[in-house]
């Protein structure tokens, strides 16, 4: 009978004990792993110029190739972008860190952490900074960056439980993490894409069409990785396909209610605008069905190509005793 071994899915962290010296990861290396997953995530940003938005509230009036550089895009047009832009970069970073966790030293996770919240505090502090010292000075400018520096915390907030879920939890735990980053992937990739970058300027509108299943087709494959051997497993499976109905949905809202400037000035009017987009959209058939629906199948041959996988290998282990 051969010996069990343990369940490393399950483990917080690995410490490299028995591990090769020479393929163990220094906890530096770790740390520039975090600052490069960030900044990797802040990429569609980057290679547009970083030239700020034109502001609605600047005090001065500005051309755009003549608005400052900022490592953000603050603007009340731009809310799902920052999230992309912050949650995406760590996301990547727990994916590095849960492949490279056998070789992890104690305390290596919590230097990436750092690496990231370090990139995206300097990002959010520069970008406040510079905002802040263009705008008109009168109460709604106060408004308008607090309440955009609230969007920017806020999803760090989300970012670091997306990294913690995708490096440390146990799978099921890891699907839910991988589907708040894939439904944020398409907005990330559209801005990759994006014609302000000129070397993306020619990519066919097909490609463009192609970003919106992204998500779908991620979300599925993160419930195939997971599985649905346990109970666990199985809730955030359905877990993941009601996020990825209300997800998108709620970005659709708070984009339109936000980025309805004859609205600015009257906060309940456009909550309320919000509100009746997301039950619109919440509802559309056309909208809420092909991508649950992809998620679903994307699932299904994943789940299929696991199951025969296994018997393969159970067969292969078994020839190989007899």
């Amino acid at each position: 009978m051969s010996q069990a071994t343990p369940d490393v899915e399950h483990s917080p962290e690995n410490t490299m004990t028995g591990a090769s010296p020479a393929r163990a990861l220094r906890t530096w290396q770790l740390f520039l792993i975090g600052v490069a997953s960030a900044a990797l995530g802040l990429l569609p940003w980057l290679i547009t110029g970083m030239r700020l938005p034109l502001q609605n509230l600047w005090a001065s009036e500005t051309l755009p190739d003549d608005m400052p550089l900022v490592l953000l895009p603050f603007s009340q047009y731009f809310l799902s972008l920052i999230a992309s832009l912050i949650v995406i970069g760590a996301a990547i970073a727990g994916l590095v860190a849960r492949s490279t966790r056998s070789r992890a030293p104690r305390g290596g996770f919590a230097m990436l952490l750092v690496g990231v919240l370090l990139v995206d505090v300097v990002a959010i502090g520069q970008t406040a900074t510079t905002v802040g010292g263009g705008l008109r000075d009168d109460d709604w400018s106060v408004v308008y960056l607090g309440t955009i520096v609230a969007v920017a915390i806020m999803a760090v907030v989300v970012g670091v439980g997306v990294l913690w879920l995708i490096a440390r939890a146990p799978r099921a735990g890891a699907v839910i993490g991988f589907t708040i980053a894939a439904i944020l992937s398409a907005g990330w990739l559209h801005a990759l894409m994006a014609p302000r970058g000129p070397a993306f300027a020619g990519d066919p509108a097909w490609l463009w069409d192609a970003v919106r299943w992204v998500p779908a087709v991620l979300v599925g494959a993160a419930i195939a990785w997971g599985g649905i051997e346990t109970v666990g497993r199985v809730v955030a499976a359905i877990a993941s396909l009601v996020m990825l109905w209300v997800g998108p949905t709620l970005i659709t809202a708070v984009s339109a209610a936000a980025g309805t400037r004859v609205l600015a000035k009257y906060p309940g009017e456009m909550v309320d605008y919000g509100v009746g987009v997301f039950r619109m959209a919440l509802t559309d058939p056309g909208l809420v069905v092909p991508p649950i629906a992809t998620a679903i199948v994307v699932a299904a041959i994943g789940l299929i190509a696991r199951a025969v996988f296994a018997r393969s290998g159970t067969a292969r282990r078994a020839a190989s005793v007899d």
